[in-house]
């Protein structure tokens, strides 16, 4: 499974979606081999069909260029399409995972977040794990 953190951090996740994603024959081995990356990727929707743009399947630079196209259902592009329209939504890339022997894409509605957001995030997460450590150092004694 390959996880793109940097969504999670960079922007705020609205909706998620998952997709089936068109890939040929040597991607599908590329990414059951582990040389795959979608961190730094987008999708965009093109003549009311939804495309994976810059994503980095096998080990030669060229490929990183190739759209890939996300097959979704039609109501569902429908309304993909009415949210990217929105002043500040994207659809960005979160997991690419297997699912009853398909490669699957989790794609998610998102809008950028500021600087004192992702600020705000780090405090959140310092707090959880400090806690975290409290309660254990207390289960153990």
């Amino acid at each position: 499974m390959f996880e793109n953190k940097k969504a999670y951090y960079d922007y705020e996740i609205l909706e998620e979606y998952e997709c089936g994603i068109m890939l040929e024959s040597w991607e599908v081995k590329a990414i059951a081999n582990k040389v795959c990356a979608i961190v730094g990727s987008h999708c965009k929707v093109l003549d009311s069909d939804v495309f994976l743009i810059g994503a980095s399947i096998g080990s030669s630079a060229n490929e990183q260029q190739r759209t890939r196209k996300l097959l979704l259902h039609r109501k569902e592009i429908n309304r993909l399409v009415g949210k990217t329209r929105e002043k500040g939504l994207t659809l960005i890339p979160l997991k690419l995972y297997n699912k009853n022997g398909k490669f699957k894409l989790s794609i998610g509605v998102a809008r950028g977040k500021k600087e004192y957001d992702k600020r705000e995030t780090d405090k959140k997460r310092d707090i959880e794990l400090e806690t975290r450590k409290i309660v254990k150092s207390q289960k153990l004694a």
